[in-house]
């Protein structure tokens, strides 16, 4: 079923929260089923439903558990037609690969920027009520 072809005036029509379709990379993908469950909210896939959500999917940086995901909801690819809005050109982030342990790196020392952070805030709450108590 995934061989199908869409027009983009097809993917146009499944635009609601009931039939939702999205195309990305030139891929026609039924988001229906997903909608409700869309970490960033339904308004989010709503706003981009029925047209080429490839530069919103890409900007926000999804996980490889998105993309994943995002495959099984494939559905068939796009034929563009003329006068069809232009395709974006950022080509698709790998799933699995050297990027991926680079943002991974990101996150710990953000973690660990958080902890010192909240242990130099205890420690200046400590500072102060010790000092109030003697005034």
């Amino acid at each position: 079923m995934a061989d199908k072809e869409f027009t983009y005036a097809e993917v146009k029509e499944h635009n609601s929260k009931k039939d939702l379709f999205l195309v990305i990379h030139d891929k026609v993908y039924n988001t229906t089923t997903f909608v409700d469950e869309h970490p960033g909210g339904e308004e989010v896939m709503l706003d981009a439903g029925g047209q080429d959500a490839t530069e919103a999917f890409e900007d926000v940086g999804h996980s490889d558990e998105a993309r994943e995901i995002l495959e099984g909801l494939k559905i068939g690819t796009l034929k563009r037609m003329p006068g069809d809005p232009k395709p974006t050109t950022q080509p698709p982030q790998p799933v699995h690969g050297a990027d991926t342990q680079s943002s991974g790196g990101m996150g710990v020392g953000l973690y660990v920027m958080l902890l010192v952070g909240g242990g130099l805030a205890y420690g200046a709450y400590q500072y102060l009520q010790a000092n109030q108590d003697k005034a």
